[in-house]
């Protein structure tokens, strides 16, 4: 099998966009860029009751000019990485791999039995670097954020932020605990160099909160500031999720301090 920079990603037979499947019993559903033609499923979804109380910092009632501002933006973004990869595929054809700016796939999609049927939108899965909103000094948040957008693509000290939604029939039978399973295993951590990566989750989603706790998250901060979110909920504040990858020299400092115990 030859090398290649766009590992693990495939092209899609039909619309040439690249994705990335899913494993079983999931393998029906695939990530991929967003679309143009996605953004009637993605305001339907985000204004559905279920979704839209779990939200916060987005513009209510969610828009069609929100969605298409939304889907610039990730396209965008897929673009800038999937042109480090081309680039990467000139220089280093045959490896290493490439540390890249970010995930070129975000949407997930059902699909029919094979891959070149139709599909049909379902949510969406978004990394982007932390801007840290439990800081409520507004100096120091500044601070942190310039400090996080100035590290090279890469550098394992930047601190990710990921969030997430899907079509509400499909709540609770794991899908979004895979796609983000699968998006950290094949794509954040080998590509994007990411070993830390925090959700914010208002208090009250226990639903979400599994999500991420099945896949190591920890509640590392809870932020107590009652407010009306920007869909009009009272809230009690929020929760800051964080997930850290064990470095190899901590583990071995563990097994060095166990052993001496």
């Amino acid at each position: 099998m030859s090398f290649s920079q766009f590992y693990p990603l495939q092209r899609h037979p039909r619309t040439g966009e690249p994705f990335i499947p899913l494993p079983a019993p999931y393998e029906r559903i695939i990530i991929t860029p967003p679309r143009r033609e996605d953004v009637p499923h993605i305001v339907a979804i985000l204004n559905a009751e279920p979704v839209k109380r779990w939200l916060d910092g987005l513009t209510f009632p969610y828009l069609e000019c929100h969605g298409e501002d939304w889907v610039a933006r990730m396209k965008q973004q897929s673009d800038v990485v999937l042109h480090e990869l081309r680039v990467a595929e000139e220089e280093q054809p045959h490896g290493p791999f490439a540390a890249v700016s970010g995930c070129p796939v975000s949407c997930l999609r059902g699909v029919d039995d094979d891959v070149n049927g139709a599909d049909v939108y379902l949510g969406a899965i978004e990394f982007s670097r932390c801007n840290f909103p439990d800081v409520r000094d507004r100096a120091e948040q500044e601070r942190l954020v310039s400090r996080n957008e100035s590290r090279k693509r890469g550098d394992p000290r930047i601190v990710w932020c990921v969030g997430y939604y899907l079509t509400v029939p499909l709540h609770g039978r794991g899908i979004m605990s895979c796609a983000l399973h699968t998006l950290m295993e094949l794509w954040a951590v080998p590509r994007m160099g990411a070993r830390i990566v925090r959700a914010e989750i208002i208090i009250g989603n226990w639903g979400s909160r599994r999500v991420l706790e099945k896949l190591g998250f920890s509640v590392w901060d809870t932020v107590q500031v009652p407010k009306v979110t920007s869909a009009g909920e009272l809230i009690d504040g929020f929760h800051v999720l964080l997930w850290r990858m064990r470095m190899k020299e901590e583990e071995e400092e563990e097994s060095a301090g166990v052993s001496e115990m």
